[in-house]
């Protein structure tokens, strides 16, 4: 196999695991209810409630803030919350 197959096959490799990735993620947009910090869980009007994940940290999320979550697909593990302007 010469380079120009070897970068070929890392081409291909690299953009697979990036549609991967992405297809296991979900997003939605929303307006907080309420978050809560002893269960790391925020709320939106929708009735929708998200668990934060490990490391996600709310800075300047609060009630009435219209958000940006990106869960993990099949879960309600909140992967990312940013404020949308």
């Amino acid at each position: 196999m010469d380079k120009t197959e070897m970068k070929k096959i890392a081409a291909i490799v690299l953009a697979s695991a990036a549609m991967i990735s992405t297809a296991f993620a979900g997003e939605i947009q929303g307006v907080v209810k309420a978050v809560d910090a002893d269960t790391a869980t925020v709320e939106l009007e929708s009735g929708e409630v998200f668990t934060l994940a490990e490391g996600v940290v709310l800075q300047g999320i609060e009630a009435g803030t219209t958000v940006k979550v990106v869960f993990t697909d099949g879960t309600t593990e909140a992967t990312e919350v940013s404020a949308v302007q």
